[in-house]
């Protein structure tokens, strides 16, 4: 099977020489080039056709059809390639600006440091963590002592810091 979609799988399956697999639009029967080729592949070994109703140029069932959709699936490829690099940019970019990335920090300092306390005293992480309105897993992984920070914990543990979630704004 040519992929992991059962509907996609089974439709090809049923194709008979002289069918043609129609779509609405291309990008409904692949999600990268390479699978579209594999797709497309699929479909001709079964001795089928395909067309999209949208994209009057993916035809398969010519010889002009074909040369497009291979032509046209690699622009598609490189233009994703392109738009992914252009987001790493501004990431990178955004990042060095200061920009915060992921969720927001739920506890303050302040109540990080009173959490730390009230667990270290013995008090049961659910109930620490039902008072700031947080999982028992938030308290649990807050750092050993309240001096300590999350990378020294990640140090201890062996991990790079970055693995670590940020307990700290």
């Amino acid at each position: 099977m040519v992929t992991d979609r059962k509907a996609l799988g089974r439709a090809i399956a049923a194709l008979q020489a002289g069918d043609v697999l129609l779509v609405t639009r291309l990008d409904r029967l692949a999600r990268s080039t390479r699978d579209l080729l594999n797709v497309l592949d699929a479909i001709a070994k079964a001795g089928a056709g395909f067309r999209s109703l949208a994209d009057a140029w993916a035809d398969t069932t010519t010889a002009h059809g074909r040369l497009m959709v291979t032509i046209l699936g690699g622009l598609a490829e490189f233009e994703r390639e392109l738009i992914k690099a252009r987001t790493d940019d501004g990431r990178k970019r955004a990042m060095a600006r200061g920009v915060r990335f992921g969720r927001k920090v739920k506890l303050t300092p302040h109540q990080i440091a009173e959490a730390i306390q009230r667990r270290d005293a013995g008090e049961p992480l659910t109930a620490i963590a039902r008072s700031y309105n947080v999982s028992h897993s938030t308290i649990s992984r807050l750092p050993a002592e309240a001096g300590r920070t999350a990378g020294s914990r990640s140090e201890h543990r062996g991990r790079h810091p970055q693995e670590e979630p940020e307990l700290h704004p």
